[in-house]
């Protein structure tokens, strides 16, 4: 069981990630995010 939760963390992280990546810099200004830090946002959404 916790490595299918951490598994499917994992993947919530990973197209967290994947999706910020695709924004263009502008829409990442426009919502207050620098795009080094999609990688740490990935990791905090799967904590909230």
């Amino acid at each position: 069981m916790n490595f299918a939760r951490s598994f499917s963390q994992w993947r919530k992280a990973r197209r967290t990630y994947n999706e910020l990546s695709r924004l263009s810099t502008r829409e990442l200004d426009d919502l207050g995010i620098a795009r080094g830090d999609i990688a740490e946002i990935a990791r905090k959404s799967v904590r909230a």
